[in-house]
C-alpha cells in the first residue's frame, strides 16, 4: 500500500504524490509566469534558468549561445561577479558535445567520465539540452550543474527540457526581431531618403514654373516700360546739347544715371528670369579662369588689388558655356574686389581633390558678412550696395545650379569670406 501512494524515480529519488503533485503545479506558474510580450530577453533567459534550477533542484543553471567554436551565457541561475568572463571555448567541454551530437546529455559524474569533455570548474554531474530552431539549427543550451555526481531522471529531463524549448524560442524571436528592427531602419533611411529626392523634383518643378510665370509676366512688363524708357531716355540726352545753369545739368545728368540704372534693372530682369540655355563644350578650367583674369585686373573695382591665382597642378575639363561662367566669376571677382581695401589681397585657388567636381574658391578678407545677410545674398533683388540690383549672385547661382554645379557663401570673422563653386569635370580623352 505504501508503494502505491509513492512512484519511484531512475535514481532512487522517491516523491510522493502530493509532492509529485505540487512539483507539476510549481511547472505550470513558472511557465505561465513566462511573459516575452516585453521583448525583454535577459530577464527572461533568468526567470528559465532559475525556474530550471528549481524545479529539479540543481546547484547551477545556465543559458548559452554558442557560436564559431564558443558560448556566451546569457543567463545564470546563480550571480556572476561583473569582473568575470561570460564568453568561454567550446573545444573540449560537455557543452561542444551537446552542440555537435544536437541532442540532450546527461552524465552523472564527470569527472570520472570525461570522454564526454570537462564541466565547469568544481562540478561533476552534468545536464545539457540542445537549443534549436524550427529548422533543426542548433545555437546554444541550457546547462544544468551539480557539486556532486548525480544521476538525472527522465521526468528531470523533460522538464529542462520543456523550458529549453521556450528558451530557444524566446532567442529566436528575439533574433528575427532584431533583424527586423534592423530591416525598418534601413527601409525608414531609404524612405525618407527617397522622399527627400521627391521633395528636392517637386521643388525644382515648382521653382520652374514660378520662373517660367515670371519669365513670360516679367517680358511683358519690361516690354512696356522699356519703349517709354527709351523715349525718355532720348529726350533727356537732347538736352545735354543745350546750354543749362549748373544746377539744371546736375539734374539731367541724375535723370540720366538713374534712366540708366533702370534700363540695366530691366535687362537683369529678362536675364534672371528667361530659362538658362547653355551653349556647353569642353573647357579646361585653369586656362579658362587664367584668361578671364587677365581682362578682370583691368576693371575698376580690381585697380590697386591684387588677385592672386593658384591652379591645379594637372588640367582639368569641364563641360560649360563659357560666356555664362564667364559671367559668373566676373560677377563673383568683382564682388570681392569690392570687399577689401586698395593693396589688399583676393585670392582665387582651384582645387581638383575630390574624384567628380572641381571647386573654386574665391577668397577675400573684408568684413565679415553678417549670418542674417548671408543667408540672402543669392535672393532676388537683395542687396547691400546702394545702386545694386540684387540680381548678380541670383543670376550667377543660376547658371552654376544649370552647370549642375553648386554656389556657396561662407563668412568668418578671422578668415575673411569665400564664395565656392562647384563644377562636375570629365574625363580628358586619351589618344
Amino acid at each position: 500500500m505504501y508503494q502505491a501512494f509513492m512512484s519511484q524515480a531512475k535514481d532512487g529519488q522517491i516523491l510522493f504524490p502530493n509532492q509529485k503533485w505540487h512539483r507539476e503545479r510549481r511547472i505550470i506558474e513558472l511557465l505561465s509566469s513566462l511573459n516575452y510580450r516585453t521583448g525583454e530577453l535577459n530577464s527572461y533567459l533568468h526567470n528559465i534558468a532559475c525556474g530550471v534550477s528549481e524545479l529539479i533542484g540543481i546547484d547551477w543553471t545556465v543559458v548559452t549561445y554558442c557560436q564559431e567554436g564558443f558560448e556566451t551565457i546569457l543567463a545564470s541561475s546563480i550571480e556572476i561577479p561583473e569582473d568575470a568572463p561570460r564568453i568561454y571555448a567550446l573545444h573540449g567541454q560537455l557543452t561542444n558535445t551537446v552542440i555537435e551530437m544536437k541532442r540532450t546529455l546527461a552524465v552523472e559524474d564527470a569527472i570520472a567520465n570525461p570522454k564526454y569533455g570537462k564541466p565547469a570548474s568544481g562540478y561533476r554531474a552534468y545536464l545539457g539540452i540542445p537549443l534549436q530552431t524550427c529548422a533543426g539549427q542548433v545555437f546554444g543550451t541550457i546547462c544544468s550543474f551539480q557539486r556532486h555526481k548525480r544521476k538525472f531522471t527522465d521526468d528531470e529531463i523533460q522538464i529542462v527540457e520543456l523550458f529549453a524549448e521556450r528558451a530557444a524560442t524566446a532567442i529566436d524571436h528575439y533574433h528575427l526581431y532584431q533583424q527586423q528592427c534592423q530591416f525598418n531602419q534601413i527601409l525608414a533611411a531609404e524612405i525618407e531618403k527617397r522622399t527627400e529626392e521627391l521633395r528636392t523634383t517637386q521643388a525644382k518643378l515648382l521653382e520652374q514654373e514660378r520662373l517660367a510665370a515670371i519669365g513670360e509676366f516679367s517680358s511683358i512688363i519690361v516690354h512696356e516700360i522699356r519703349n517709354p524708357l527709351t523715349t525718355m531716355i532720348m529726350g533727356l540726352k537732347y538736352f545735354q546739347k543745350t546750354i543749362l545753369t549748373a544746377a539744371a545739368q546736375e539734374r539731367l545728368e541724375l535723370a540720366l544715371g538713374e534712366a540708366s540704372r533702370l534700363e540695366r534693372l530691366l535687362s537683369e530682369i529678362l536675364l534672371y528670369a528667361k530659362p538658362q540655355v547653355l551653349q556647353l563644350r569642353e573647357l579646361e578650367i585653369n586656362k579658362f579662369i587664367g584668361e578671364l583674369l587677365v581682362t578682370m585686373c583691368e576693371i575698376p573695382e580690381a585697380i590697386d588689388r591684387k588677385i592672386e591665382f593658384l591652379p591645379t597642378l594637372s588640367p582639368v575639363q569641364i563641360l560649360g558655356d563659357r560666356d555664362k561662367l564667364k559671367q559668373v566669376f566676373i560677377n563673383i571677382i568683382r564682388n570681392a574686389c569690392e570687399a577689401v581695401k586698395p593693396g589688399d589681397i583676393v585670392k582665387l585657388e582651384i582645387d581638383s581633390s575630390l574624384t567628380d567636381t572641381v571647386t573654386i574658391n574665391v577668397h577675400n578678407s573684408g568684413n565679415p558678412i553678417p549670418p542674417e545677410i548671408l543667408c540672402k545674398l543669392s535672393q532676388p533683388f537683395f542687396s547691400t550696395k546702394p545702386e545694386g540690383t540684387g540680381l548678380g549672385l541670383a543670376i550667377s547661382k543660376r547658371i552654376v545650379n544649370a552647370h549642375h554645379g553648386k554656389l556657396c557663401i561662407q563668412s568668418q570673422l578671422l578668415t575673411g569670406t569665400t564664395v565656392t563653386v562647384q563644377l562636375p569635370i570629365i574625363t580628358v580623352s586619351g589618344d
